[in-house]
């Protein structure tokens, strides 16, 4: 699966949060970043929901890291950002069924799970202090 616009706008709203003292609300965060603002509204919830932002409400609310960036993985962003777990190929999400219906025949099949299994740990490991 590619990564999507949500995942970018992801990672770039939680660096304007990051730097911040104070919660920053959707409204700012998609003026500043040029981005839709109901689309980040849905993406910062999703990110609240995941444990990565808490959100806080009032005259003075917005949101705000709920974690350390070192304790927040890039997998999770994804995930939260995207709805699903980031794939190499179609089949690779796929455990206990294979789209051609040749599981435990398919010569690259352990190939493609020892390459996810790769991926899956890298973005796992991968921090939001990491990359910013």
């Amino acid at each position: 699966m590619l990564l999507t616009r949500a995942t970018e706008y992801a990672l770039l709203s939680l660096d304007v949060i990051r730097k911040s003292d104070i919660p920053i609300g959707a409204e700012q965060l998609a003026n500043e970043l040029y981005i839709p603002k109901s689309f980040l509204a849905k993406i910062l919830q999703s990110l609240a929901k995941n444990g990565i932002l808490e959100s806080r409400k009032g005259a003075h609310g917005g949101f705000i890291l709920a974690r350390a960036v070192s304790e927040i993985s890039i997998n999770e962003i994804i995930i939260a950002s995207e709805g699903k777990s980031p794939t190499v190929f179609d089949c690779t999400s796929y455990i206990h069924t294979c789209p051609n219906g040749s599981i435990g025949k398919c010569a690259i099949s352990p190939f493609l799970m020892n390459f996810q299994n790769k991926i899956d740990n890298f973005l796992d490991g991968l921090t939001l202090g990491d990359i910013l």
